[in-house]
C-alpha cells in the first residue's frame, strides 16, 4: 500500500515537467548528462529529480547536490522541501566550495591542520602575499601581490604545487611567482588558513593519502548531482570521478553554451568530453526555453551557431515572437549613456514595468561610469552588483579580523589587520620586527604578544600595549565556548572602542562605518538564531563563501548594471547590452586564438538570453579609454547575428557569405553626425559607410572599414593617419592583431 502510495505521489510530482524535462528527472542510476539551454527550467529538473530520488526510497543524507553558488543551493533546497517535506534537509546540497569546506571540518586533522582553521577570501590572499613580498624584499612596483595571487591561482586551478610550478618557469617574474608561491603555502599552513582553492585541493590530497577516507564518503554519497557542469575545473571534475567511481550514480546538468568562466580555471573541456569519460551515459536535451521571446532566441542562436566547440541544440520557445532586437549605434560613451536612460523610460512607460525589470550589462566594470552618471543626473535609482559587497567593507572586514582570531588564534593575517585597528601606537618597525621574529622561530604572531624576552628587541610602552591587546583577544577565546554568538559579538565590539571613535568623528561615512558593524552583529545573531548548534566557524565560513550574486538585492526597485559575467543565471524584462565594439566586447586579447574568441562569443550569447521581452544592444563610434577619445569599430558579434531579428536606425543591405552575413550599410545624417577619417566632426560632409562596395577598384581607406590584405588576411581599419601618398592605416587582423600600413603599398581590397 505505502508503495502504491509513493509511486502515485512521484507520478504527480513528475507531471509538472516537460516531456523532455520528466525523462530526464526519471532516469536515476547510472551516469546521466543533461544539456539544458538558457531558460530551459534547469533548476526546475534538478529539483524534481532530487524529490523524485527521495520519493523513491532513496535515503536523503547519501544524495550530494552541488552548485556554483548560495543563491542557487538554497534555491533548490527551499523547492525540494515544498515538494517533499523536511526530510529533505539532510541532502548534502551547497556549493563545491562549501560542502567541501564541511569535509575539511570533518577531517583537515588527517593533513595536519586543526579544524578551527580561517578561510582566506581573495583580498585576505593578497594582503599575505603583500606582506611575503615585503619580507622578501620584492619590489611591489615590478608586479603587483595581485598578479602573483592570480598566478598562484592558476597553478593551482591546474593543480601545479609550488615545486612543480617552479620547473616550468621560464623568466624571471615566474621564478619570483615560484618563491612567493613556495612562501604562501607555507604561511598559510602556519596560519591553520585555507584559500579558495586549497578548499578543492586539499580534499583532493585528503583522498589521495587516505584512501580509507575516500571510501567512507563514497558510500556516504550514492548519487551525486552537478549543476553548471560546464563551469567545473579540473579538480572539481577530479573530485566528482572519485566521489562516484564506486557506484556511477553521477547527474551532471549543464549548458556548454554558457560555459563563461575560464579565466577562474572552468574547462568546457570537462562537458564536451563527459561522454568520452563516461560511457554508457544517457544524454538529455533540455530545448524548450521559457523565458525569452522568439525573436530574442532566434537572434542569440543564430550567434552562438559561429562557434566549432559545442554540443548540437537549438533552443526553441512557444513564446509570442516579440519585437526585433534593437540595434543603436551611439556617437560616443555618453550617448550611449543618454539613450538608455531615453529608452529605460520609454519602456517602462509603454509596458508598465518596474526599474528592477532592467539591466544593463556591461564587458568590463569600468563601463559603468558614465551609465551611473546618467543615471544619477535622471534621479534613477540603481543597484550595482559587483560593488564592494557588505562583507568586503573595511570596517566589516576589520570586526570579522577580531572574530578570526577569537576562532583562530594562529591567524597571522587577521591579526596584522587589527594589531593598530583602532590606532594603539604599533607602527609599521614594531609589525616589522614581529613579523622577522615569527618567521625565525616558527611560531605564531599571536603567541609572540606574550613573549617574556620581547622587550630586548621593542619599548616597554609598545610591549605593554601588545599585553594588554593580547590579554584581551584570550578573554575572548576562553569565553568563546560560553556565550553565545551575538553577545560574544557585541561584547567585544565595545571592548576595541571602534564604535565610541567612529561615533566622535560624526562625519556621514563614519555613521555609515558604524551601522554596518552594527548591522553585521545583527547577521551573526540571525546566523544564530537559524542554525542549531551555530558556532563562530561556521558564521565565518559562511560569510567567507559569500558572493556577489548571494548578497545582491533584486528585490529593490532599481535598475540593474552588472557585468556580463555576473549576469548568469538571471533574467530581466529588458536588458541593454552596451559596449559592443571591438577591443572590448571581445576583448582585444581574445583575438589572436579561437577557443578565447568563441568565450567570449559564449558570453554575448549569456548576456542575450538574459532577456525576456526587449534586447538592446548598443555600441559607439568613440570612446573616452584611458583618459584618451578613442575611434571604435562595432563589434564583430553584432554582424553574426542574423539581421531579420534586428531593427536599427540604419539602413541596411545584407547579402549571407558562407552562412554568415554581411553588410553595406548607409548612416542616416540626422541620426548620427558625420565624421572625417580622422575622427573630427564636420558639417555638411557626406557620411562614410561602414562597409564598401567589392566592385570598388580604388579603395577609400575610412574607419571601420573591413578589408583583406594578401599576408595578413582579413582585417579592419580602426585608425588612420596622415593625408594623400603618405596616409597610414592601423588595421586590426583576424589572425596577427594590429599592423601600420601604408595605403600607397599594402594594396588593401574591400570586403
Amino acid at each position: 500500500m505505502a508503495t502504491s502510495v509513493r509511486e502515485a505521489a512521484t507520478i504527480s510530482i513528475l507531471d509538472q515537467l516537460n516531456p523532455s524535462q520528466r525523462s530526464a528527472a526519471e532516469k536515476l542510476t547510472g551516469p546521466v548528462m543533461i544539456i539544458a539551454g538558457a531558460g530551459s527550467g534547469k533548476t526546475r529538473v534538478l529539483t524534481y529529480r532530487i524529490a523524485h530520488l527521495i520519493q523513491s526510497g532513496i535515503r536523503p543524507d547519501t544524495i550530494l547536490a552541488l552548485t556554483f553558488t548560495n543563491k542557487a543551493a538554497n534555491e533548490m533546497k527551499s523547492r525540494i522541501t515544498k515538494l517533499v517535506g523536511e526530510s529533505s534537509r539532510h541532502i548534502w546540497a551547497g556549493t563545491f566550495h562549501s560542502i567541501f569546506a564541511r569535509v575539511l571540518r570533518i577531517e583537515c586533522e588527517h593533513i595536519g591542520y586543526n579544524r578551527n582553521f580561517s578561510i582566506y577570501d581573495t583580498d585576505d590572499s593578497i594582503a599575505l602575499i603583500r606582506t611575503i613580498m615585503n619580507t622578501m624584499k620584492l619590489p611591489l612596483q615590478e608586479v603587483s601581490p595581485s598578479v602573483i595571487h592570480s598566478r598562484i591561482t592558476a597553478a593551482k586551478n591546474t593543480m601545479l604545487s609550488p615545486r612543480e610550478y617552479k620547473k616550468q618557469v621560464i623568466d624571471s617574474d615566474g621564478e619570483r611567482t615560484a618563491l612567493v608561491y613556495d612562501q604562501y603555502q607555507r604561511q598559510l599552513k602556519k596560519n591553520n588558513a585555507f584559500d579558495f582553492d586549497d578548499l578543492l585541493l586539499k580534499p583532493l590530497d585528503l583522498f589521495t593519502r587516505r584512501p580509507d577516507i575516500l571510501d567512507r564518503y563514497q558510500y556516504r554519497f550514492n548519487y551525486i548531482l552537478v549543476d553548471e557542469y560546464q563551469d567545473t575545473n579540473r579538480v572539481q571534475c577530479l573530485l566528482i570521478k572519485e566521489l562516484a567511481r564506486r557506484h556511477g550514480n553521477i547527474c551532471v546538468v549543464g549548458d556548454d553554451a554558457q560555459s563563461i568562466y575560464s579565466f577562474r580555471g572552468a574547462d568546457i573541456r570537462n562537458i564536451l568530453e563527459f561522454e568520452r569519460d563516461y560511457p554508457d551515459c544517457s544524454v538529455f536535451r533540455l530545448e524548450q526555453n521559457y523565458r525569452s521571446t522568439k525573436t530574442i532566441l532566434s537572434a542569440a542562436n543564430s550567434l552562438i551557431l559561429n562557434n566549432v566547440d559545442q554540443i548540437p541544440k537549438r533552443l526553441w520557445t512557444e513564446n509570442v515572437d516579440g519585437e526585433p532586437v534593437v540595434l543603436e549605434r551611439c556617437i560616443d560613451d555618453r550617448d550611449e549613456a543618454s539613450r538608455i536612460v531615453a529608452r529605460l523610460e520609454e519602456e517602462s512607460k509603454r509596458q508598465k514595468l518596474d526599474l528592477r525589470d532592467f539591466a544593463v550589462l556591461y564587458r568590463t566594470n569600468a563601463q559603468s561610469r558614465s551609465i551611473e552618471d546618467a543615471l544619477r543626473r535622471s534621479g534613477i535609482p540603481y543597484t550595482i552588483v559587483g560593488s564592494v559587497a557588505f562583507y568586503k567593507r573595511k570596517e566589516i572586514k576589520d570586526i570579522l579580523a577580531y572574530l578570526n582570531l577569537v576562532a583562530n588564534p594562529h591567524d597571522d593575517g587577521s591579526l596584522l589587520r587589527i594589531i593598530n585597528v583602532p590606532a594603539r601606537g604599533i607602527g609599521a618597525t614594531t609589525v616589522s620586527k614581529l613579523i622577522s621574529r615569527g618567521a625565525r622561530e616558527g611560531t605564531s604572531l599571536f603567541d609572540l604578544l606574550d613573549s617574556k624576552d620581547l622587550e630586548k628587541t621593542l619599548p616597554g610602552r609598545t610591549c605593554r600595549t601588545l599585553s594588554d591587546f593580547s590579554a584581551m583577544m584570550r578573554k575572548y577565546i576562553g569565553l568563546k565556548g560560553s556565550m553565545s554568538l551575538s553577545e560574544l559579538a557585541r561584547s567585544l565590539v565595545d571592548e576595541t572602542g571602534i564604535l565610541p571613535r567612529l561615533k566622535e568623528e560624526n562625519t556621514p561615512e563614519s555613521l555609515a562605518r558604524r551601522e554596518n558593524i552594527q548591522e553585521l552583529v545583527s547577521a551573526l545573531t540571525e546566523f544564530s538564531e537559524h542554525n542549531d548548534g551555530a558556532t563562530l566557524e561556521g558564521f565565518l565560513e559562511e560569510v567567507a563563501l559569500v558572493s556577489d550574486v548571494d548578497t545582491a538585492d533584486f528585490e529593490r526597485n532599481a535598475v540593474t548594471l552588472m557585468t556580463l559575467h555576473a549576469a548568469k543565471g538571471l533574467e530581466f524584462s529588458v536588458v541593454f547590452l552596451t559596449g559592443l565594439e571591438e577591443g572590448i566586447f571581445p576583448l582585444s586579447s581574445s583575438l589572436s586564438n579561437r577557443a578565447d574568441l568563441e568565450e567570449e562569443r559564449r558570453l554575448m550569447y549569456v548576456g542575450m538570453t538574459r532577456a525576456k521581452r526587449n534586447l538592446y544592444l548598443m555600441f559607439a563610434g568613440q570612446r573616452h579609454r584611458f583618459g584618451e577619445r578613442s575611434f571604435m569599430v562595432r563589434s564583430r558579434f553584432i554582424d553574426e547575428i542574423d539581421p531579420q531579428y534586428l531593427r536599427s536606425d540604419e539602413v541596411r543591405e545584407r547579402r549571407a557569405i558562407t552562412g554568415r552575413w554581411r553588410d553595406r550599410t548607409e548612416l542616416r545624417v540626422a541620426q548620427v553626425p558625420p565624421m572625417t577619417p580622422a575622427g573630427q566632426d564636420q558639417e555638411g560632409a557626406e557620411p562614410f559607410p561602414m562597409y564598401e562596395d567589392e566592385s570598388q577598384e580604388m579603395i577609400q581607406p575610412k574607419v571601420g572599414l573591413r578589408v583583406v590584405h594578401a599576408s595578413f588576411g582579413r582585417g579592419r581599419i580602426v585608425a588612420l593617419h596622415g593625408d594623400g601618398e603618405n596616409t597610414r592605416a592601423v588595421v586590426d587582423f583576424e589572425t596577427v592583431g594590429k599592423k601600420h600600413l601604408m595605403i600607397k603599398f599594402a594594396r588593401l581590397r574591400p570586403v
